[in-house]
């Protein structure tokens, strides 16, 4: 009789797993970076939650915050860290792992 395999045991990103971080996270991974405006628009967070959102990953080293003035009004920019980068790719490689081995959903009831 064939054992069943054991489950796969991950150490999920709690920081980017969060829905908002994670969609922050995706929209960074293929820009070289973004203005908070352009993440607000497309995330459609409230300047409150994207700030908070993107101080949580910039404590983690996930993503860097650069703030300047353009034509004196204030802009801020966003760019994902090196390794922010590598957590991002860590946490899509064990997203699709534990996807890989899930066996299909389809049951008889």
């Amino acid at each position: 009789m064939r054992r069943p395999t054991e489950p796969q045991k991950l150490e999920i990103d709690r920081v980017i797993h969060e829905p908002a971080r994670l969609i922050l996270m995706a929209h960074l991974y293929v820009v070289e970076s973004a203005d908070v405006v352009f993440l607000m628009q497309t995330t459609d967070l409230t300047w409150g939650n994207l700030s908070s959102h993107l101080s949580r990953l910039e404590d983690a080293g996930y993503v860097e915050i650069v703030k300047d003035f353009v034509d004196r009004k204030p802009h801020t920019m966003v760019k994902l860290t090196a390794a922010g980068r590598r957590a991002f790719d860590e946490y899509r490689r064990q997203m699709k792992s534990l996807f890989a081995d899930l066996p299909d959903g389809e049951r008889s009831t």
